[in-house]
């Protein structure tokens, strides 16, 4: 069953897209009909999305390099991106880095600092300027990228876990704060894609396969096009009545639970 959504005249803001689960997300939007703001880093990467876009939709879109654990940057993206537009509808904060992979006693400060930084206070920035524009236009709907390691430990990843959990803390807070304001709030935690971010997590896209594939019971990894439909549905009309959740898209990786790992 093809699922289609109508996106029209709406306006998203996506930061983290060039690449993986973002840049499928962005395409998705675009096809949905949605005008785009997209953010990352890398100009080639950027510009190679643009061309996609412009290529396959008639949309609106724009790109931007953005460090998100720079405040002053951050406030100013927001701004163009609210001056580009004049309202956004739809944010999707997905900037992330997989960090090293190691026992914690092997990590050293700066590997803390580096995965909190883009994971969590990426989106802490994201979550404080987009929440008074959505406020003030009236509502809205923003989804955060948390991960399967939000809700679940796993070793030699610790502290990109603590990362993603504190993502899924602040979706179900900042929900709770702004659900009478017509905004709505959720997150995704992904379980295993075929994204870089994977690669770079194992070392290579070989590791990444004889790591995961033996803990997903539905046996493959997911492509990144099936977390962009969730993105869609949790940002659509059709989504109403969620918000504050953090859904998990796995292939059944979490509900088998220990017997997995």
């Amino acid at each position: 069953m093809n699922v289609t959504y109508d996106f029209t005249g709406k306006n998203v803001l996506l930061i983290g897209g060039t690449t993986g689960i973002g840049r499928a997300t962005a395409l998705a939007f675009a096809k949905s009909g949605a005008n785009l703001f997209l953010t990352g880093l890398g100009r080639e990467a950027g510009a190679a999305v643009v061309k996609d876009v412009r290529d396959s939709s008639g949309v609106e879109i724009e790109f931007a390099e953005v460090n998100v654990r720079d405040q002053k940057a951050m406030k100013a993206l927001h701004d163009r991106a609210f001056e580009r537009f004049g309202r956004i509808d739809v944010a999707f904060n997905n900037a992330g880095i997989p960090g090293k992979t190691a026992p914690v006693q092997d990590l050293e400060e700066s590997d803390f600092y580096d995965l909190i930084d883009v994971n969590l206070k990426g989106i802490f920035l994201g979550l404080k300027y987009q929440v008074p524009h959505m406020i003030a236009a009236g509502g809205g709907a923003i989804v955060n990228t948390s991960s399967l390691f939000g809700v679940m430990g796993f070793a030699t990843t610790a502290v990109y876990c603590a990362s993603k959990w504190g993502v899924i803390g602040l979706t179900n807070s900042v929900a709770l704060e702004v659900a009478r304001k017509n905004i709505r709030v959720n997150a995704i935690a992904p379980g295993s894609v075929m994204t870089p971010l994977l690669s770079g997590m194992f070392g290579s896209e070989q590791s990444a396969k004889d790591t995961v594939l033996p803990m997903i019971p539905m046996g493959r990894i997911s492509d990144p096009s099936e977390i962009a439909n969730l993105v869609l549905y949790l940002s659509s009309d059709a989504a109403s009545f969620i918000t504050g959740q953090a859904v998990v898209i796995d292939g059944g990786g979490f509900v088998a639970g220990a017997d997995s790992l």
